[in-house]
């Protein structure tokens, strides 16, 4: 019998007991369906993570040193000095101070949050962008200068959406001067990207009790080089300070690739859970294919006295068990495909089915199809004829 035929059989085998045949497939519809929902679910989640960081700058590193004391102090004209001494690995570098649970009012409102304290290289590092004004320059940063630069939410809040620019605020009783306000990036709500107000370092250090500046913000060159970067900076930094204990470097790029790891791992083992379905529809087609051998005795019989070679027979019931599982893929990847978008939406995620993810999920279905029908199809091909023809 032909490959065409042994085919076009197994589906008539299949339009024959359509309730048996959907029964026989249900395993393998939702084993297919649950690995391309759950490796969708975590590609978007992944997808939301990495832009998440981008914003924050995929070449961005932090540096947090504590203060030692003594020559071993490090303090920002040595960050400067590093960062011009070493164009290769540090595009730009700033301290960064925060001024925690800060108050800031006008005439008539008032709030409270956080305000940072950077230098003029702050805005190009992080890729700010500037509804109104402009953003603090070197100059303001050297002289001290009571410049702030506010988020939406803080001049919607305080002076009403569009009305910041020019306007004076006070930050812990301190007057400033709003010389630009930022585009906005979320929704201008509290604890969003629009609930910020950035001031010269200077002024913020003079804000603090101590003059000692504990983090910066630095810039990798290049993208592909930050841990090239990193390893320069901790490098410096032994060799300043003399104990590691002191100090610590980090980067966006480290966060990412250990977010990256966590989420591979998740995803293979959700991917491994989903398996076991795929592995009891394996399961339910070699039973029923046993018991259609059983059924199919004395047709099995006949075909062998008629000529039938028993690869004639295993390769049959072997194609036929593939087809089962083929179309049981089938439905699974189109099951799997839509709910994988409609979970992605109720998340809000943007979730949607791989090619890859399709690809394996129909191989491993049509494969366990073969895998699990090869041992009833050895069974059909070494019926003796006598026998088969015997049994009712």
């Amino acid at each position: 019998m032909t490959l065409k035929k042994s085919f076009i059989l197994a589906v008539n085998n299949l339009l024959y007991d359509k309730m048996r045949s959907l029964l026989t497939m249900l395993g393998i519809i939702i084993g297919v369906a649950a690995v391309i929902i759950l490796i969708s679910l975590m590609d978007g989640m992944m997808g939301m993570v990495d832009e998440q960081f981008a914003e924050l700058g995929v070449d961005s590193i932090t540096v947090t040193i504590q203060n030692r004391g003594g020559s071993r102090t490090i303090d920002e004209d040595d960050m400067y000095a590093f960062a011009e001494e070493n164009p290769n690995f540090i595009k730009a570098i700033t301290p960064t101070v925060t001024v925690a649970g800060a108050e800031v009012r006008n005439k008539e409102y008032d709030l409270t949050t956080s305000v940072t304290g950077v230098d003029e290289h702050y805005y190009s590092m992080k890729q700010l962008n500037m509804g109104s004004g402009q953003f603090f320059q070197y100059v303001d940063v050297e002289k001290k200068r009571n410049y702030c630069v506010i988020g939406t939410y803080i001049e919607k809040e305080l002076f009403g959406t569009g009305a910041g620019l020019g306007q004076n605020l006070k930050i812990n009783g301190r007057s400033f001067t709003v010389i630009g306000v930022l585009q906005e990036e979320g929704d201008s709500t509290s604890g969003s990207q629009d609930d910020v107000i950035y001031i010269p370092y200077t002024a913020a250090v003079s804000m603090s009790s101590s003059s000692f500046i504990g983090t910066y913000t630095a810039q990798a060159a290049n993208a592909d080089d930050v841990n090239s970067a990193v390893t320069k900076l901790e490098q410096f930094l032994l060799t300043k300070i003399g104990d590691s204990d002191y100090y610590n470097v980090s980067s966006v790029k480290q966060i990412m690739d250990m977010a990256s790891t966590i989420t591979d791992s998740m995803q293979t083992l959700l991917v491994c859970i989903a398996g076991i379905s795929l592995l009891v529809g394996g399961i339910g087609i070699m039973n029923i294919m046993l018991v259609s051998v059983t059924e199919r005795t004395r047709e099995i019989g006949i075909r062998k006295s008629l000529g039938a070679k028993g690869r004639d027979i295993k390769s049959q019931f072997v194609i036929e068990a593939a087809t089962v599982s083929g179309v049981g893929g089938i439905i699974g990847i189109i099951a799997g495909s839509i709910l994988s978008v409609v979970f992605g939406n109720m998340l809000g995620l943007t979730a949607y089915p791989s090619l890859t993810a399709i690809g394996i999920a129909f191989g491993v279905s049509v494969a366990i199809g073969i895998m699990f029908g090869y041992l009833p199809a050895k069974n059909a091909a070494n019926l003796n004829p006598i026998d088969a023809l015997r049994h009712e």
